[in-house]
């Protein structure tokens, strides 16, 4: 007979300010060292090896080696779906600095929301995919590929096993939703590669580049 899941178990290794801010960073989807997650979380080295430690005990988050350096990121694509969904439900974090606040807005414009476009670009760019016929508006599910081929993605490359070829992620920043599943992936994927989105140095913020600009306009008429 199956236990019921104990969700307090999980709700106890979320519920601390400083995992919840590292949880968030790791939410763009990179493997980071333990200082930046300290950053993150706003506690010293010390203290965050700790959170990490409940977190990674928890089932929350994995731990990868290069050499002699650890790294940390999501445990899996069903850890950072959660966490998606929980950000929509948070309230905003009171009495953020200039610094935070700038971020803040960065991240509100275009991000990585883990493996998929997110932010304003990503709900701009599915709503395209949509006007074009690409994207089924309620559900997001696939209805035409050229579209999407036209942005440079293999549609015919996806392998998807047990994940959903598309799926609607809520933005929590937008407050609508935004293109997720294998299809998001990929077209994250493809954008970067490309050089029309770029990683900024740290955080899940994306810059959209001036080849991206022109490029989006050319494939899909999204003029930015």
């Amino acid at each position: 007979m199956a236990a019921e899941p104990q969700l307090a178990a999980v709700g106890a290794a979320i519920g601390n300010p400083a995992r919840g801010g590292m949880l968030i960073e790791l939410l763009g989807g990179r493997a980071l060292p333990a200082g930046e997650l300290a950053r993150a979380g706003g506690v010293s080295p010390s203290s965050a090896s700790a959170h990490l430690a409940t977190l990674t005990a928890a089932g929350l988050v994995a731990t990868e080696r290069h050499g002699r350096h650890r790294y940390y990121r999501l445990a899996g694509r069903e850890v950072a779906e959660a966490l998606e969904a929980l950000t929509a439900l948070a309230p905003p974090r009171p009495g953020q600095s200039l610094a935070a606040v700038n971020r803040h807005s960065a991240e509100r414009a275009a991000r990585s929301c883990y493996d998929h476009l997110a932010g304003a670009l990503g709900v701009a760019v599915t709503d395209r995919l949509c006007e074009l016929g690409a994207l089924e508006r309620d559900s997001l599910s696939l209805v035409a590929t050229g579209p999407v081929e036209a942005l440079g993605v293999d549609v015919g490359a996806i392998t998807t096993g047990r994940r959903p070829m598309t799926r609607s992620c809520l933005d929590w920043s937008e407050r609508r939703p935004h293109l997720a599943g294998a299809l998001g992936a990929a077209l994250l994927g493809t954008l970067l590669e490309r050089g029309w989105v770029a990683r900024r140095p740290s955080g899940r913020t994306l810059s959209v580049t001036a080849t991206g600009c022109a490029g989006l306009a050319d494939a899909i008429g999204l003029r930015l």
